[in-house]
Protein backbone atom coordinates (compact mmCIF):
# COMPACT_ATOMS: atom_id res chain seq x y z
CA UNK A 1 0.00 0.00 0.00
CA UNK A 2 0.98 3.44 -0.73
CA UNK A 3 -0.04 6.66 -1.66
CA UNK A 4 2.78 9.13 -2.24
CA UNK A 5 1.00 12.95 -1.90
CA UNK A 6 3.04 15.73 -4.28
CA UNK A 7 3.22 19.71 -4.23
CA UNK A 8 2.20 21.22 -7.56
CA UNK A 9 5.74 20.70 -8.93
CA UNK A 10 7.77 24.25 -10.27
CA UNK A 11 9.80 22.81 -12.58
CA UNK A 12 11.17 19.56 -14.37
CA UNK A 13 9.03 16.23 -15.71
CA UNK A 14 6.91 15.91 -12.54
CA UNK A 15 5.69 19.94 -13.20
CA UNK A 16 4.86 18.74 -16.54
CA UNK A 17 3.61 15.24 -16.34
CA UNK A 18 0.87 16.90 -13.50
CA UNK A 19 0.55 19.59 -16.53
CA UNK A 20 -0.20 17.56 -18.69
CA UNK A 21 -2.68 14.95 -17.16
CA UNK A 22 -4.93 18.02 -15.34
CA UNK A 23 -4.90 20.86 -18.20
CA UNK A 24 -3.71 19.24 -21.14
CA UNK A 25 -4.50 15.60 -21.39
CA UNK A 26 -5.05 15.67 -25.01
CA UNK A 27 -1.87 16.47 -25.73
CA UNK A 28 -0.41 13.29 -24.00
CA UNK A 29 -3.56 11.30 -25.36
CA UNK A 30 -3.02 12.43 -28.86
CA UNK A 31 0.91 11.35 -28.59
CA UNK A 32 -0.06 7.78 -27.25
CA UNK A 33 -3.45 6.99 -29.27
CA UNK A 34 -1.59 6.11 -32.14
CA UNK A 35 0.63 3.41 -30.68
CA UNK A 36 -2.31 1.43 -28.73
CA UNK A 37 -4.77 1.83 -32.18
CA UNK A 38 -7.18 3.68 -29.91
CA UNK A 39 -10.28 4.45 -32.24
CA UNK A 40 -11.79 7.99 -32.08
CA UNK A 41 -14.79 6.85 -29.51
CA UNK A 42 -11.74 5.01 -27.49
CA UNK A 43 -10.71 7.01 -24.25
CA UNK A 44 -8.03 7.13 -22.00
CA UNK A 45 -9.40 7.98 -18.14
CA UNK A 46 -5.99 9.74 -16.24
CA UNK A 47 -6.00 8.53 -12.78
CA UNK A 48 -2.76 10.19 -11.45
CA UNK A 49 -1.74 12.30 -10.21
CA UNK A 50 -4.50 14.43 -9.78
CA UNK A 51 -4.74 17.97 -8.28
CA UNK A 52 -7.95 16.87 -6.31
CA UNK A 53 -5.98 13.54 -5.35
CA UNK A 54 -3.36 15.97 -3.97
CA UNK A 55 -0.98 15.43 -7.07
CA UNK A 56 -0.39 11.92 -5.47
CA UNK A 57 1.86 9.51 -6.93
CA UNK A 58 1.17 5.30 -6.51
CA UNK A 59 3.39 1.94 -5.36
CA UNK A 60 3.08 -0.72 -4.56
CA UNK A 61 -0.27 -2.44 -3.62
CA UNK A 62 -2.02 1.03 -4.55
CA UNK A 63 -1.12 1.61 -7.90
CA UNK A 64 -2.70 -1.90 -8.83
CA UNK A 65 -5.84 -1.05 -7.40
CA UNK A 66 -5.76 2.15 -8.82
CA UNK A 67 -5.29 0.79 -12.59
CA UNK A 68 -7.76 -2.20 -11.15
CA UNK A 69 -5.57 -4.74 -11.93
CA UNK A 70 -6.84 -8.45 -10.58
CA UNK A 71 -3.83 -10.19 -10.02
CA UNK A 72 -4.92 -13.66 -10.19
CA UNK A 73 -1.83 -15.63 -11.25
CA UNK A 74 1.55 -14.35 -9.38
CA UNK A 75 1.21 -11.88 -6.34
CA UNK A 76 3.61 -8.78 -6.50
CA UNK A 77 4.54 -9.29 -3.18
CA UNK A 78 6.40 -12.47 -4.28
CA UNK A 79 7.38 -10.59 -7.48
CA UNK A 80 8.81 -7.15 -5.41
CA UNK A 81 9.43 -5.98 -2.20
CA UNK A 82 7.61 -2.89 -0.71
CA UNK A 83 8.94 0.61 -1.58
CA UNK A 84 8.75 -0.45 -5.81
CA UNK A 85 8.09 1.98 -8.71
CA UNK A 86 6.54 5.16 -7.93
CA UNK A 87 4.70 5.99 -11.11
CA UNK A 88 4.79 9.36 -12.59
CA UNK A 89 1.25 9.02 -14.24
CA UNK A 90 -1.52 6.37 -13.97
CA UNK A 91 -4.47 6.07 -16.85
CA UNK A 92 -6.65 3.36 -18.19
CA UNK A 93 -8.39 3.34 -21.33
CA UNK A 94 -11.99 2.58 -22.22
CA UNK A 95 -10.93 -0.85 -23.42
CA UNK A 96 -9.42 -1.71 -20.07
CA UNK A 97 -6.06 -0.88 -20.72
CA UNK A 98 -3.71 0.46 -17.81
CA UNK A 99 -0.64 2.60 -18.71
CA UNK A 100 1.87 3.40 -16.95
CA UNK A 101 3.52 6.19 -17.34
CA UNK A 102 7.17 7.40 -16.43
CA UNK A 103 8.05 11.11 -17.78
CA UNK A 104 11.73 12.08 -18.50
CA UNK A 105 12.96 16.44 -19.05
CA UNK A 106 16.65 15.61 -19.43
CA UNK A 107 18.87 12.73 -20.40
CA UNK A 108 20.73 12.54 -16.93
CA UNK A 109 17.28 11.30 -15.76
CA UNK A 110 17.88 8.25 -17.92
CA UNK A 111 20.26 7.68 -14.99
CA UNK A 112 19.30 6.57 -11.82
CA UNK A 113 21.07 5.55 -8.40
CA UNK A 114 21.59 1.48 -7.89
CA UNK A 115 18.52 -0.37 -5.77
CA UNK A 116 18.40 0.89 -2.47
CA UNK A 117 16.79 -1.89 -1.40
CA UNK A 118 18.37 -3.07 2.15
CA UNK A 119 17.96 -6.79 3.26
CA UNK A 120 19.16 -9.72 1.81
CA UNK A 121 15.48 -11.50 1.26
CA UNK A 122 14.15 -8.00 -0.43
CA UNK A 123 17.46 -7.63 -2.97
CA UNK A 124 17.50 -11.29 -4.12
CA UNK A 125 13.60 -11.12 -4.47
CA UNK A 126 14.69 -8.04 -6.70
CA UNK A 127 17.67 -9.62 -8.51
CA UNK A 128 15.82 -12.74 -9.59
CA UNK A 129 12.81 -10.91 -11.13
CA UNK A 130 15.27 -8.42 -13.16
CA UNK A 131 17.20 -11.86 -14.06
CA UNK A 132 13.90 -13.31 -15.20
CA UNK A 133 12.49 -10.35 -17.40
CA UNK A 134 16.43 -9.85 -18.52
CA UNK A 135 15.89 -13.38 -20.19
CA UNK A 136 12.42 -12.84 -21.61
CA UNK A 137 13.97 -9.87 -23.47
CA UNK A 138 16.85 -12.08 -24.97
CA UNK A 139 19.39 -10.09 -23.62
CA UNK A 140 23.14 -10.94 -22.51
CA UNK A 141 24.97 -7.71 -21.65
CA UNK A 142 27.05 -7.86 -18.90
CA UNK A 143 25.65 -4.80 -17.17
CA UNK A 144 23.78 -5.40 -13.56
CA UNK A 145 19.96 -4.62 -14.26
CA UNK A 146 20.02 -3.11 -10.39
CA UNK A 147 22.71 -0.51 -11.32
CA UNK A 148 22.67 2.92 -12.81
CA UNK A 149 19.95 2.08 -15.20
CA UNK A 150 17.26 0.25 -12.61
CA UNK A 151 14.93 3.04 -12.48
CA UNK A 152 14.48 1.84 -16.61
CA UNK A 153 14.83 -2.14 -15.96
CA UNK A 154 12.49 -1.75 -12.52
CA UNK A 155 9.64 -0.33 -14.95
CA UNK A 156 9.88 -3.14 -17.19
CA UNK A 157 10.05 -5.39 -15.11
CA UNK A 158 6.72 -4.29 -13.63
CA UNK A 159 5.30 -4.04 -17.00
CA UNK A 160 6.82 -7.57 -17.35
CA UNK A 161 4.96 -8.63 -13.73
CA UNK A 162 1.58 -7.12 -15.25
CA UNK A 163 1.94 -8.22 -19.53
CA UNK A 164 3.54 -11.31 -19.18
CA UNK A 165 2.66 -13.05 -15.68
CA UNK A 166 -0.59 -11.90 -15.31
CA UNK A 167 -1.58 -11.13 -18.63
CA UNK A 168 -3.12 -7.80 -17.71
CA UNK A 169 -3.00 -5.62 -21.05
CA UNK A 170 -0.99 -2.87 -19.13
CA UNK A 171 1.47 -0.39 -21.01
CA UNK A 172 4.64 1.23 -19.96
CA UNK A 173 4.58 4.40 -21.41
CA UNK A 174 7.69 6.79 -21.36
CA UNK A 175 7.21 10.21 -21.96
CA UNK A 176 10.15 12.52 -23.24
CA UNK A 177 9.82 15.95 -22.97
CA UNK A 178 11.31 18.49 -25.27
CA UNK A 179 12.87 21.87 -24.87
CA UNK A 180 12.90 22.43 -21.07
CA UNK A 181 15.08 24.94 -21.34
CA UNK A 182 15.45 25.21 -17.26
CA UNK A 183 16.69 21.62 -17.45
CA UNK A 184 18.24 21.86 -20.38
CA UNK A 185 16.91 19.01 -21.90
CA UNK A 186 17.01 17.74 -25.52
CA UNK A 187 15.47 19.70 -28.09
CA UNK A 188 14.75 16.86 -30.73
CA UNK A 189 13.60 13.57 -30.24
CA UNK A 190 16.60 12.48 -32.10
CA UNK A 191 18.45 13.54 -29.16
CA UNK A 192 16.54 11.53 -26.90
CA UNK A 193 16.51 8.61 -29.45
CA UNK A 194 20.21 8.80 -29.43
CA UNK A 195 20.63 8.62 -25.70
CA UNK A 196 17.48 5.92 -25.62
CA UNK A 197 19.84 3.69 -27.79
CA UNK A 198 22.97 3.97 -25.50
CA UNK A 199 20.76 2.98 -22.35
CA UNK A 200 19.34 -0.16 -24.21
CA UNK A 201 23.16 -1.02 -25.80
CA UNK A 202 24.49 -1.46 -22.44
CA UNK A 203 21.37 -2.84 -20.86
CA UNK A 204 21.47 -5.16 -24.04
CA UNK A 205 18.18 -4.80 -25.20
CA UNK A 206 16.85 -3.00 -28.35
CA UNK A 207 13.00 -1.98 -29.79
CA UNK A 208 12.44 -5.50 -31.55
CA UNK A 209 13.48 -7.28 -29.13
CA UNK A 210 11.28 -5.36 -26.51
CA UNK A 211 8.42 -5.65 -29.25
CA UNK A 212 9.26 -9.73 -29.01
CA UNK A 213 8.89 -9.83 -25.33
CA UNK A 214 5.81 -7.63 -24.74
CA UNK A 215 4.22 -6.95 -28.08
CA UNK A 216 4.77 -3.79 -28.49
CA UNK A 217 3.57 -2.53 -24.81
CA UNK A 218 6.92 -0.28 -24.31
CA UNK A 219 5.64 2.99 -25.69
CA UNK A 220 8.35 5.95 -26.56
CA UNK A 221 6.03 9.42 -26.79
CA UNK A 222 7.77 12.92 -27.15
CA UNK A 223 5.62 15.86 -26.44
CA UNK A 224 7.13 19.75 -26.40
CA UNK A 225 7.12 21.58 -23.18
CA UNK A 226 5.70 24.79 -25.18
CA UNK A 227 2.60 22.90 -26.55
CA UNK A 228 1.88 22.11 -23.09
CA UNK A 229 2.44 25.49 -22.16
CA UNK A 230 0.29 27.05 -24.19
CA UNK A 231 -2.40 24.62 -23.84
CA UNK A 232 -2.70 25.20 -19.73
CA UNK A 233 -2.68 29.14 -20.65
CA UNK A 234 -5.92 28.67 -22.52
Amino acid sequence: MSRVPQKPASRGSQKWIQALVNQAPHLLDRAIAPHLNLSPTDKIVWLSPLAEDAYAEYRDEMFLSKIEARVKVAPLSGFWPTRGPQWDALGRTSRGEPLLVEAKAHIPELLSPPTQATGRRSLKVIRTSLDRVKRAVGSRAAADWSGVYYQYTNRLAHLYFLRNLNRIPAYLVFVYLLNDADMQGPKTAEEWAGAIRLVHAQLGVDEARLVKAFGGAVIDVFIDVADIAAATLT
